[in-house]
């Protein structure tokens, strides 16, 4: 269902991409914000890892160095199909983790401190095994392709809105020049909200391919509790454009900033994971 739901979102914003492109400059003008907006997105989506990474000062951990997690994370790993992905751990005490890379290939797994000091063994291979979900079924590529989508429709709407301006629109239809201040102003709010259902989508279904990659629900479910509980009593310094990559939402907020939430509420996904059976 949240696998249709995505595609379904995904051919919304292509829709709302022709329409403003068509409004604005024709096919071309539509074909041609795509591309530019693929080629920033295909440079932020090849070294994500390592942007991710270096943002949170995130520390390599060697075998040597944490035998018994990456012994966990090996294991998650095999029951899950994947390749060892690379592990890290944030030196912050706000409890919360992440997973980045651009393939499973070239996957890496980062948990807080905070994370691996509250959390309980089989919470934390919970934890873990979202994130292999989130590497799996490649979730920074479908973040990246609606970053671009949503990008180009952006882009567009500036356009529009110079070009009308500067009275560069011209539209002999009557009220076409309405329709194209009014989807200047809405089609960039729609853009970012259909990418952040998106990205909640997700959410939901790493969740539930975490839990059969740990074997269980009920510590995933357990975890999600207590790191969405500290997130609010220590916020953790996140930027807005890296936030959707957590487990938790690092950026807390009520009421109608949740509509602008790249996660889901934990209450419904603790639900979904603890009316699970594996």
């Amino acid at each position: 269902m949240n696998t249709a739901r995505t595609a379904m979102l995904m051919a919304l914003m292509t829709v709302l991409l022709v329409i403003i492109g068509q409004l604005l400059g024709g096919r071309q003008g539509a074909i041609i914000a795509l591309v530019i907006a693929a080629i920033m997105n295909f440079f932020s989506y090849w070294s994500s890892d390592k942007i991710a990474l270096m943002r949170y000062r995130a520390q390599l951990v060697t075998r040597d160095q944490a035998p018994e997690l990456h012994e966990m994370v090996e294991r998650l790993a095999q029951r899950g199909g994947l390749p060892m992905p690379k592990l890290y751990v944030i030196p912050s005490q706000t409890p919360n983790a992440f997973a980045t890379g651009r393939d499973p290939q070239h996957a890496a797994v980062a948990v807080t401190e905070g994370a691996l000091a509250l959390l309980k063994p089989d919470e934390i291979a919970g934890v873990i095994a979202h994130e292999l979900a989130h590497v799996k079924h490649r979730d920074i590529l479908v973040g990246s392709i609606a970053a671009t989508l949503a990008g180009a429709i952006t882009m567009l709407a500036f356009w529009a809105r110079f070009a009308m301006i500067f009275g560069g629109a011209r539209d002999d239809r009557r009220g076409g020049g309405l329709e194209l201040l009014a989807m200047a102003i809405l089609a960039p709010i729609a853009a970012m909200l259909i990418q952040m259902a998106i990205s909640r989508s997700r959410e939901y279904m790493a969740d539930a391919g975490g839990a059969k990659i740990a074997g269980s629900a009920r510590p995933l479910a357990n975890a999600l509790v207590k790191l969405d509980d500290w997130a609010s009593k220590r916020p953790m310094n996140a930027g807005q454009t890296t936030a959707h990559m957590f487990i938790v939402n690092p950026l807390r907020g009520g009421g109608i900033s949740s509509l602008f939430s790249t996660h889901p509420p934990i209450e419904e996904r603790v639900r979904r994971l603890r009316e699970m059976t594996i």
